[in-house]
């Protein structure tokens, strides 16, 4: 009697993986997707936005101008620019039903938790939520772009016994952030060095948190719930969450003294010094490059010349030792952190900008989508049984 090759009569018989299908673990690079979003030049560490270097727009533009230019593939007239500005300004404010919800939310929720909870209760509040297109893509962008700022600095006040503050509609979007964050309007420095910000963490062509974004969007589910499974996967620590122990480890090192030895000790342990490395750049992170000179000022201004000097001992160290250049992190986390954002909100302000990008790739996969779903090569037992509950031990 033959036995059958065939592995589902015969479990005996193993099946062979493809040529073509092939394990790569992280899915490290493999290309799956086209975007004419941002081009990641991770050999030659450059980064792009529609073909603009990034340290020209964060020279030259401000956040709203590049989003328009993500979203619409030019940079805007003067009446384009004024008009995006206002459409976007009217996304502001939150409604009563929506800051009732982000009162009831325990202070104790970790921030990227609370933005995660809010963004997906957008989609409720939004009777048109269901419809997915890309021009109706286009108005839930606005809105959860508009709002994000809103939602972030309302628990942060709310976290501080503090009510949220109205959003100024005389400010910019950067400014206007730091108005609801403080109640205070920011200086010309520190509305330039965050809107710096916004504009360097606006899209990184297909990241975690944006391939996140763009599976979902391949089922055909809509933005708000694209965005939601993107805030979920930035809140990871090998992903939006550096920044945030990048400047714990900072105020841990505490001197400049402590700097060397700390890092040599993390090192010796094989721990990971965060704000250092990259899955793509394999010379330099020209986020890092284009912020660290706004990263200085800002610190001098504030008087945390410390800050520095630990920086620069980290560096070297890492230099050194692992010939690692740091990451944009690195030098955003001090930043933040002299902007008056604690250490566990970083994340949500990369959120407060990253949402440009997300919304891009979304209404991007929306015109030309494909249900995105890979293989998995299962590695698990052989010719096993039913048991009957009895028999089992």
């Amino acid at each position: 009697m033959r036995t059958s090759t065939d592995p589902l009569k015969n479990p005996k018989v193993k099946k062979e993986p493809s040529s073509a299908s092939k394990l790569v673990k992280g899915l490290e690079g493999v290309v799956a997707a086209q975007t004419s979003l941002s081009d990641v030049d991770g050999e030659n560490g450059r980064l792009f936005y529609r073909g603009i270097p990034i340290g020209e727009l964060v020279e030259k533009s401000n956040f709203e101008e590049v989003t328009y230019h993500l979203w619409y593939a030019k940079l805007p007239n003067a009446e384009e620019l004024a008009t995006f500005k206002e459409t976007l300004k009217a996304q502001r404010p939150l409604s009563e039903r929506a800051l009732a919800v982000l009162k009831l939310i325990p202070t104790t929720t970790h921030p990227m938790s609370a933005l995660r909870t809010m963004c997906s209760l957008m989609g409720s509040l939004d009777p048109r939520a269901h419809i997915v297109n890309p021009e109706e893509s286009q108005r839930k962008a606005y809105h959860l772009t508009g709002i994000f700022p809103t939602l972030v600095a309302g628990f942060y006040r709310l976290r501080e016994g503090k009510e949220p503050i109205q959003p100024d509609m005389s400010l910019s979007h950067a400014a206007n952030f730091l108005y609801m964050m403080t109640g205070k309007k920011p200086t010309p420095e520190m509305e330039k060095a965050l809107d710096a910000y916004l504009i360097l963490l606006a899209d990184h062509g297909l990241n975690a948190s944006t391939f996140a974004a763009r599976v979902t969007t391949g089922t055909l589910s809509n933005l708000y719930s694209a965005v939601t499974s993107a805030v979920g996967t930035l809140a990871g620590e090998l992903h939006g969450a550096a920044n945030q122990y990048a400047m714990e480890m900072i105020l841990e090192i505490g001197t400049p003294a402590n700097a060397v030895p700390y890092v040599n000790k993390l090192l010796d342990e094989k721990k990971k010094v965060m704000g250092f490395g990259h899955r793509i750049y394999k010379t330099r992170d020209p986020r890092a490059e284009a912020f660290r000179q706004i990263a200085h000022n800002l610190c001098v201004q504030a008087g945390k010349m410390d800050w520095l000097e630990i920086a620069a001992h980290v560096e070297k160290v890492m230099m050194d030792r692992k010939k690692i250049p740091c990451n944009v992190d690195f030098f955003s986390a001090p930043v933040l952190y002299v902007l008056g954002f604690p250490p566990d909100f970083f994340t949500t302000v990369f959120a407060v900008s990253r949402v440009a990008g997300w919304s891009g790739h979304i209404i991007e996969q929306q015109l030309d989508n494909r249900l995105i779903r890979p293989l998995a090569e299962y590695i698990g037992p052989q010719e096993q049984y039913y048991i009957p509950r009895e028999d089992r031990k």
